[in-house]
Parts: structure tokens; sequence; C-alpha cells
């Protein structure tokens, strides 16, 4: 759970940002091995440490986002706090901030700044929309973006037409995911002597369109007018009420729409020439959908769910959040690590997802408390700590 040979040991990571996008991707660096200090203002900080539900002065959220981290309070927006990210920033390896654009010019530790102490330093600029544009400078939320980068408009209500949002942070763990990947990427290309530092930007609207894109515009791709046109894969997509539950069922081919049917009870329905070819099934989808509808409502969902598995046809029911920890393939994936946090109590998490057979990651040291390890992290580059904290540089 702690080991210190994961893949990004040696690397020591500034983490300046705030809320999900950058925080979580520098806890993906954290739980792969990277020495992460979350640098934060005096004061409120991250304003994750006040949302949602929480003890002892730990939320649930912030504890997801920062665990495996070194906690620093340092004012930058002092010339002596500046010099303080500046002496850390010469001995690190990638800084991470999700400032508005210009903001961090204007503090005086842009990727200028910075690339001027260490030239090797790969520096990652996250924002809403970009550095520069018409919509650069608007403030967003994860939600702003939904709607902005077309993934609100695949959620439409079939029935009115009515687009919605995504209930999870979509757009700013995409965006996470493709910070920590770039990462990965430009400390690779440094090794290989093709690039010395680089500036990484990266806006959420072009990671969440990327991550659209693949399926969503499976379509909009093909710009000729005598393309064949069809549905999306995911457009069709619903949720099966069965008598006690829900279920999500996927069957495109003929073998599996013949197991839906022997799980149902009714394998006659598979030899039936209106529903016996995936294109009949589609010709005759409005005498075939209220017959599935039917068959469902007449089953309990954990049966169905075990006769569709002996009938080769993908199937789950709706699992819930607090049904997740027992679920058997869950346990069986030791996918969550329980222990105590010195302030939140017990706490639940999941481990890292990828399993490295060399290079273990880990579940990293619990999420720090606002300058837990200020004095120390200061001292290791040589700084006098209780100077800088009695002058009220650190906190």
């Amino acid at each position: 759970m702690t080991t210190s040979n994961g893949p990004l040991h040696g690397i020591k990571v500034l983490d300046l940002s705030v809320m999900i996008s950058g925080p979580l991707a520098a806890m993906t660096l954290a739980d792969q091995g990277a020495d992460v200090i979350k640098v934060e203002s005096p004061g409120i900080g991250d304003f994750m440490r006040y949302l949602g539900s929480a003890k002892g002065g730990m939320t649930g959220i912030f504890l997801n986002n920062n665990r495996g981290k070194r906690s620093l309070v340092v004012d930058l927006k002092r010339p002596e706090g500046v010099e303080v990210l500046k002496t850390l920033a010469k001995t690190a390896d990638v800084v991470i901030q999700n400032f508005r654009p210009g903001a961090v010019e204007r503090l005086g530790i842009g990727y200028d700044d910075l690339k001027a102490v260490n030239p090797n330093l790969i520096y990652v600029s996250i924002s809403g929309y970009g550095p520069d544009g018409p919509a650069s400078g608007h403030r967003v939320y994860d939600n702003v973006i939904q709607g902005a980068s077309g993934l609100a408009s695949v959620q439409v209500d079939p029935q009115n037409g009515t687009p919605s949002l995504f209930r999870t942070l979509l757009c700013d763990k995409v965006t996470s995911l493709k910070a920590a990947q770039a990462v990965t990427a430009a400390l690779l290309a440094r090794e290989r002597g093709q690039a010395q530092g680089q500036h990484i930007v990266l806006a959420m609207l072009d990671a969440a369109i990327a991550f659209l894109w693949p399926d969503s515009a499976m379509d909009a791709v093909l710009l000729d007018d005598d393309a064949n046109r069809t549905p999306t894969i995911a457009q069709n997509y619903a949720v099966t009420r069965m008598k006690d539950g829900f279920a999500s069922i996927g069957v495109v081919s003929d073998s599996e729409f013949k197991g839906l049917c022997e799980a149902y009870g009714r394998p006659d329905l598979a030899s039936d020439e209106r529903f016996s070819t995936m294109f009949a099934r589609t010709a005759n989808a409005s005498q075939l959908v209220p017959l599935m509808i039917e068959l469902a409502a007449e089953r309990g969902v954990d049966e169905f769910v075990a006769r569709a598995h002996e009938c080769d046809v993908p199937a789950s029911k709706i699992v819930t959040i607090p049904e997740l920890p027992t679920q058997p393939q869950v346990i069986n994936n030791a996918v969550f690590v329980e222990r105590e946090h010195p302030a939140a109590g017990r706490t639940r998490e999941p481990r890292p997802a990828a399993r490295f057979s060399a290079t273990p990651s880990r579940v990293g040291r619990h999420a720090p408390m606002p300058g837990e390890h200020s004095d120390e992290i200061v001292a290791e580059v040589g700084l006098d700590a209780a100077a800088l904290r009695a002058a009220g540089v650190i906190g």
C-alpha cells in the first residue's frame, strides 16, 4: 500500500492547482510514486477543503483528489513567497497549475518565470477554454464545459428532446487524466533527449471534445453528403426496468439476442422472422420494444442477471454507490482500501486502477491538512522554516 518504487519514483511535482482538474492529475502522479507537494495559499486555499461531507476538518472530495501529497502553505502574493516557490522549482520536475489565464504571469510564477530557474521543468497550464480566444477569460465549472463541449447534447431525453448533464464531474476528471498522461509523455521525451523542459497547455474544452468525439461524433466525422448515416452506438442506450430494480443490457449480435430470449424464457422469439436478424429487429422495433419491456417487468433483476450470464448475454444490475464495495468482482479486484485517516476517521478509497507488475502504484499517504508539511518542505531546499513562518510567508 505504501510502496516507494512506483514508475514515477524520484519525480518531484509542485501542485499549485485547486478543485479537481489539476489536483486529481497530481494525485495520479503521486499514486505512481511521485513526490507531490500541494502548494496552497493562506486562508481558504483549495475550496475543496470546505465542500461537501466532512469530518475533522477533512472533506471526502478533498481526500479523494489529494492523497499521497504533502502540503505547503505559502503566500504567493508576497515576493518572499514567490522566491520560496522558485527555490522549490529549481529541484522540481513538474508544475501543475489551473489558475485563470494570466494569473500566474501576474504573480511572477508563469512558465517563463520558472523556466528561468529550471530549464528542465515540465509546466502544465490547465484552464477552461485555453489561454487565448474569445472565451479565454470566462469563469467555468465542470457543468459549463459539459454544455460548451457538446457532451450535454448527447444526453438527450428521447421523449422530449431535452439535453441533460452527466451527474459526475466528467470534464474535470477527463482533463485530469489527459494532464497526467501528457506529463508522463513529456517526462519520457525529456529522458530521451527529445526536449528539455516544456510547457503543456490544456483546455478543459479541448479535453472534453477529444473525449466526446471518438464515438459520439461517428457520424459527424464523415463530411461528404453521400455517407451512409446511422445512429451512434450509444444513442439507444437505456436502462431496463425490472420487477424489483434496474438493469443495463447490451444486445447487438443475433446470438446475443437469442441468449436474451432464453434468459426471458421466450426462446421462440429468436426464431420469429420479425426479430431473427439485427436488420429485422431494427425494422420491427416498434413491436419488439414493448414486448421486451413487458418481459423485463415480470422478472427480478438478480434472477434475470444470473440467467443472462448463463446465456452469455452482456448484462448487469444497476449497482448503487453504497452497493459497490460488496460486489463480488469489486472484492476480487481489491478495488477499495479502507484505512484510518488521522482527522477524517475511517475512510474508503479506490486503489490506483492500473496495476504495474514491476513498479507497483501505491495508495499514498493520507490527504494532508493545510500546511502540514510546510516546515519540512522548505527545509529540504535549504530555507529557514522558522524565519519564514515568523514572517508569515509560510503557514
